[in-house]
């Protein structure tokens, strides 16, 4: 939705969440609960995505290792190997970002379950994915018409919205660890 008339401060925010509600209201809860199965079930996490939602992507991986699964951003150097029972978890909003379809391809080869986080299932990275999470929210450069329309600029809604979404995730896979939050701080960097 285009803005079409200057908006305060109040009626902004009122706007935004409303949209995040929309999102919200639309996201499969089937898909989120296999999500969080293979989250659980998953022996290693790695984790990447670029630009904005990378740097939500990123913020997710860090509360993954504070509810103890061994979790790494792709990028670091002291990444480890991919192999068979790990999760590559891809934040592609578009879903056809070429460098991050060079990495789910390669991640293929290793026997790695691979699953992509995007707000454009039908486009190459989410289809050749074994496993996909629609996020029902406009992306920058998106192709699906299910995604809740913004009024912000190119992917601001998907990208605020992946760290709403990555906080609720965090707290439902808490409750199914049967973890507490006092456990999730004991990992925290403690040399702050």
């Amino acid at each position: 939705m285009e803005r079409i008339k200057k908006m305060t401060y109040r009626e902004l925010y009122e706007v935004l969440l409303e949209e995040h509600r929309q999102v919200f209201a639309a996201q499969d809860e089937v898909q989120l609960e296999s999500m969080m199965k293979l989250i659980i079930k998953a022996a290693r996490i790695f984790v990447t995505g670029c630009g904005r939602e990378g740097i939500a992507a990123r913020s997710f991986a860090m509360r993954l290792m504070h509810l103890g699964k061994e979790t790494h951003w792709l990028w670091d150097d002291t990444t480890p190997g991919m192999q068979k029972g790990d999760l590559f978890i891809v934040v592609n909003g578009s879903g056809k970002i070429g460098h991050i379809n060079y990495l789910l391809d390669q991640a293929g080869k290793t026997g790695v379950s691979r699953l992509v986080i995007t707000g454009a299932p039908l486009e190459r990275t989410p289809q050749e994915a074994e496993y996909s999470l629609f996020v029902p929210a406009c992306v920058y450069k998106g192709s699906d018409m299910r995604v809740v329309k913004s009024f912000q600029p190119m992917g601001n809604l998907f990208e605020q919205h992946l760290f709403l979404l990555f906080d609720i995730v965090i707290v439902l896979l808490t409750d199914k660890m049967n973890l507490t939050n006092g456990q999730m701080e004991s990992r925290h960097r403690n040399i702050e």
